[in-house]
């Protein structure tokens, strides 16, 4: 009964902040209540290190009382965020929901990974990459899974291995990728609603290029450093052709076409239009999906599924994604004056540095295991105004993100790192050090070229 209940206020909160970002007056304490029931709710339900990250939000809003400080506002705040992430997390699903149920998206998978060596490497990246827009962390589960199941066909343990990391490297740079310039992704849609003046519209060639970067670094680095082997394993005819790829496609122009024309057209923020018009995708194509077709789930089947079973399960991500949101925001006023006692002030530091600066810091605080939300809501308030900086709020949104994307290659405690070691059989801390160690430092220095150019020539 609990689940069903958290279940319906998570949809209920989706709604409603999606109708809030439209215009709709709501009452002022409603979405912060409603999220603070279903954290309070689903804590009674989750593993202790999740347990964890409410004790640290209600420890935090302690000491911000016991400093003397006003702890209410900062609570409410914390609250909005908390419910921000939540809604944003449950549109997501709703389309992940329909997407892993895809006849044509597993086949255009399983074709993806059965490419040969030459251009393996590259299909898999754009695949995770264009997979993610859908599905979210659900690409590196469904292409990882169809990469490992393609690797076993290989005798040689040796070649096995080596194609095995490489098809999940690929598939993990696809998908980091995406972070990048997505509006389906948390990282775009936290970091848009922190930076002052940042719109998505603006946020998205420069995002674009930045995802070039990435996928092409990571392209550029297999290319140069793959095994040269002895003997090298034939190759293997490849069933089907790139025609398998057009559903994915032609869903994601109809899912892009509507989303930036709505946004533009409206000039409502693009977590307003994903928060409505992904669960409507979703809806049409489940029912699409389910009709005229032998169906051993009826519709009416798959919603009671997905209220009663599929959303709940997420409780620990959710636990996790929401408190990191209040956590992040309570936090930052009692951050504020132990960096201005230690004389770490950002705004008297080099706009440029503070810009590049984005780019590194990111993903070191992700190695001592703050998550990027976390990361991000703590410094957004500290970090100076982009006219401040002298650079527009897209180049500041665009590092932001740049360094969001390489703590999902290189954290051990993101859910990409951890992913890719489960199908590689490694730790995430050695997908996230061995694997990537290089490729980050890489990838960090061509990033943060791109990003002064773009803050202080281009943009």
């Amino acid at each position: 009964m609990t689940d069903r209940i958290v279940s319906l206020l998570l949809i209920g909160l989706t709604g409603l902040f999606g109708l809030s970002e439209w215009g709709v007056p709501l009452p002022p304490f409603l979405l912060p209540g409603i999220a603070g029931a279903v954290v309070l709710l689903l804590s009674l339900q989750v593993r202790m290190t999740r347990k964890a990250f409410v004790l640290t939000g209600g420890a935090l809003t302690l000491a911000l009382g016991l400093a003397g400080q006003d702890w209410v506002g900062p609570s409410l705040l914390g609250l909005e965020k908390a419910a921000f992430i939540g809604a944003f997390f449950v549109a997501l699903s709703t389309l992940r929901n329909v997407a892993e149920t895809s006849p044509a998206l597993r086949r255009a998978g399983t074709f993806l990974a059965a490419q040969p060596p030459g251009r393996r490497y590259a299909a898999l990246t754009v695949g995770g990459h264009l997979f993610a827009l859908l599905i979210n962390y659900g690409a590196i589960s469904l292409l990882g899974g169809l990469a490992t199941q393609s690797a076993r066909a290989d005798a040689d343990p040796l070649i096995r291995r080596i194609r095995t990391r490489r098809m999940l490297l690929a598939i993990q740079r696809g998908f980091i990728a995406s972070l990048t310039w997505s509006p389906l992704a948390f990282a775009i849609a936290i970091t848009t609603a922190l930076i002052p003046g940042a719109r998505w519209a603006d946020v998205f060639l420069p995002g674009l290029v930045t995802a070039a970067i990435i996928s092409a670094t990571g392209w550029a680095m297999d290319t140069i450093f793959k095994p040269r082997l002895a003997n090298p394993p034939p190759r293997r005819a490849v069933d089907g052709s790139w025609a398998l790829m057009m559903p994915l496609v032609l869903l994601l122009v109809l899912l892009g076409t509507t989303v930036l024309g709505l946004h533009v057209v409206f000039d409502v923020r693009v977590v307003g239009v994903v928060m409505l018009v992904v669960p409507a995708i979703a809806m049409i194509w489940a029912l699409v999906q389910h009709a005229g077709q032998d169906q051993t789930q009826t519709f009416g089947a798959r919603l009671r599924g997905y209220v009663d079973a599929e959303l709940p399960n997420y409780r620990g991500e959710l636990v996790l994604l929401m408190m990191a949101g209040y956590i992040g925001t309570v936090g930052a006023p009692l951050l504020q004056p132990i960096i201005a006692s230690l004389g770490l002030d950002p705004a008297l530091l080099p706009p440029w540095v503070v810009l590049a600066s984005m780019i590194w810091l990111i993903p070191l605080l992700g190695q001592f295991g703050m998550n990027p939300i976390l990361a991000v809501t703590l410094m957004a308030p500290l970090i100076p105004d982009p006219d401040v900086l002298g650079v527009s709020p897209a180049a500041l949104v665009s590092a932001i993100c740049a360094g969001w994307a390489l703590s999902g290659a290189t954290s051990p405690f993101t859910a990409t790192t951890l992913l890719i070691g489960s199908f590689g059989n490694v730790s995430a801390l050695h997908v996230g050090l061995r694997w990537n160690g290089g490729y980050f430092l890489v990838a960090a220095g061509c990033l943060t070229l791109w990003i002064l150019v773009y803050g202080f020539v281009i943009g």
